[in-house]
């Protein structure tokens, strides 16, 4: 299994407009040959540190998915979201191969 974050900090009066962004997500990525779970997770003490974090079968799933036209279109709407603020906030990326469960 492969497991990505990407982890990204928003003003904290604008955490539920992203909550609810995510929670209305276009799920594209669900059909996606090899995915397996998808979750926004919120730091707990931290309310504007939002977590995306989506499991793949395996680290060659997802890099299909990131080289699909599917997930470039739906990065694209991303940078077009008119809330600049948060249209320019860029996540840090992280990686995971499941070694262990």
């Amino acid at each position: 299994m492969y497991i990505v974050h990407s982890i990204f900090d928003v003003p904290a009066e604008k955490a539920d407009e992203v909550i609810h962004i995510y929670k209305k997500r276009s799920r594209m990525v669900d059909k996606w040959p090899g995915f397996i779970d998808f979750q926004l997770l919120q730091n707990d003490r931290k309310p504007g540190e939002l977590t995306v974090q989506i499991s793949w079968e395996s680290k060659q799933a997802y890099l299909d998915w990131v080289t699909s036209e599917e997930y470039q279109r739906i990065h694209d709407l991303e940078k077009k979201y008119p809330d600049k603020e948060l249209a320019n906030i860029v996540p840090k990326v992280y990686k995971y191969k499941v070694v262990a469960q």
